[in-house]
């Protein structure tokens, strides 16, 4: 087949750099901003915080995706009519409207929002907790490496999921210690005695056993507590409690005593014990919705926001080359880097604002439709919501609208919530009105929550105890709640 040349016409939508940077923009919560923020005046000189008082900027904001609202700042391409001809008039002119008048702030944040403090952290990780103890321990140089080793594998629920001939390996290919099986083991024995209790340990099993017998002391039903552990786990686990009475031969108060005691045991030693991610060990609000004598009020988190400006250094640079009769090639190509930096800056500065204007917006919208359960915190009173409602409030994209739902928090007098929690697909009830499933899986919860833990109803007797109420529901579909709330079958809720 021979070759041809051809020009064909083709009609593209792409976003530009700017578009992509706003999205991602974004998506980062509130607790990360400042992280980004300073990251951007590391990269951009030209950009710099505002310690000083300035006075609003009120350009009006407009869509993210609007072509009307996105400033383009293109980069010098290095020709000689961009040389010839640079235009700096709207960097030098005098008078109330300078560049440097860029600001964050606005009439949106009250002046209680100066006194919120954002929670900080501070404690040791689970692993230096390891480590503290680890220095207790009377061990030779070799010894000291292997057990350092063994904690490093151990993971952050408190479980050592590693085999011990990899860890031998690994000694041996990364620190050049020659080691062997029954040595990694003895010195994970010793560090299983440290705090928590059953840490190190290689399955729950073990992990259960461990935590019981440093109980052992406590009387025999401690012990008759090992033996179910040690023989009938598959049975525990299964909650077959009649085959641990049988093998065992207890009666039925002896058998829940057993029960209590491997209950209040930890199946997860390492817990949240010094979360390695502090920006995520707390959750920092957002949004802050405050009842005022029956009216809600929203406002939005900006302690993560600083003032920013555009630098005055950089202006200066502007207006000496302004003022200057020469005007050779090497300090116009200086001119272009700075226009182009002041230029960077202007647009993550616009960037911030607009970011802040897209939450503002989203979150009343949400508010406005989710306004009774803003008042009452009563679930029950959560409406039917899905992204599309409030794309069509705010005028915003579908997307645009997921990003700020899965990423942002609102705090309220009745708890933090992440935005996602409030949206929610619709069920029809007997009547035909309209209620979200958030609705039907707060009625299921208290179903199962008000049981007899003794004989835990079943999917079968939740459903119809559900449309007793009025709920046109299937039987698949409170299973299917079920899983979604981490609730266990009815064989798994039983107690004794």
């Amino acid at each position: 087949m021979a070759l041809s040349q051809g020009l064909h016409q083709k009609l593209l939508q792409k976003l530009s750099p700017q578009q992509i940077q706003l999205m991602k923009l974004l998506q980062v919560p509130t607790a990360n901003l400042e992280t980004r923020i300073k990251e951007e005046l590391e990269e951009n000189p030209a950009l710099e915080l505002d310690e000083a008082t300035h006075d609003d900027h009120a350009d009006d904001l407009k869509d993210e995706f609007s072509e009307s609202g996105e400033e383009q700042y293109d980069e010098p391409d290095g020709s000689e009519d961009e040389y010839d001809n640079i235009d700096i008039s709207e960097y030098v002119q005098e008078g109330d409207d300078e560049v440097a008048d860029y600001k964050l702030r606005d009439n949106n944040y009250p002046e209680e929002d100066e006194g919120r403090q954002l929670p900080f952290k501070s404690e040791s990780s689970f692993f230096e907790l390891l480590k503290n103890q680890l220095g207790l321990l009377k061990l030779d140089d070799q010894q000291k490496k292997i057990a350092e080793q063994i904690i490093g594998s151990i993971d952050e629920d408190g479980y050592l999921r590693r085999e011990t001939s990899a860890i031998v390996d690994d000694l041996a290919f990364r620190q050049n210690v020659s080691t062997n099986e029954e040595e990694v083991e003895s010195l994970i024995h010793r560090i299983q005695q440290f705090e928590p209790a059953g840490v190190a340990a290689r399955d729950l099993q073990e992990c259960l056993l461990l935590q019981l017998y440093r109980q052992k002391d406590e009387g025999k039903p401690v012990d008759t507590a090992i033996k179910a552990i040690s023989r009938y786990f598959d049975e525990f686990t299964k909650k077959h409690y009649e085959k641990i009475q049988r093998g065992l031969g207890l009666d039925d108060e002896q058998l829940k005593e057993v029960m209590h005691q491997i209950i209040k045991l930890n199946p997860k030693p390492g817990g949240n014990i010094g979360e390695i991610n502090k920006a995520e060990s707390y959750v920092v609000p957002d949004f802050f919705i405050i009842n005022n004598g029956g009216k809600l009020e929203l406002t939005l988190n900006s302690r993560n926001a600083p003032e920013l400006r555009i630098s005055e250094g950089y202006r200066d640079m502007l207006k000496e080359y302004d003022r200057g009769a020469k005007k050779d090639k090497r300090q116009k190509e200086a001119v272009l880097f700075i226009k182009q930096k002041i230029d960077s800056a202007k647009w993550f500065i616009d960037a911030i604002k607009q970011r802040q204007h897209t939450l503002l917006s989203t979150m009343n919208a949400i508010m406005e439709h989710q306004y009774n359960f803003f008042l009452t915190g009563d679930e029950t009173e959560l409406k039917p919501m899905i992204l599309k409602d409030i794309a069509e409030k705010t005028d915003l994209d579908i997307s645009t609208v997921s990003r700020v739902a899965n990423s942002k928090f609102v705090q309220t007098e009745f708890g933090t919530y992440r935005l996602k929690f409030f949206f929610s697909e619709s069920l029809s009830t007997d009547s035909g009105e309209e209620v979200s499933t958030r609705e039907v899986k707060k009625i299921l919860s208290d179903l199962i929550e008000a049981e007899d833990k003794k004989r835990p109803h079943s999917d079968e007797r939740l459903t119809e105890l559900l449309q007793e109420k009025g709920y046109n529901i299937a039987r698949r579909t409170v299973a299917k709640y079920r899983e979604q709330l981490n609730i266990p079958v009815a064989r798994l809720r039983k107690e004794l």
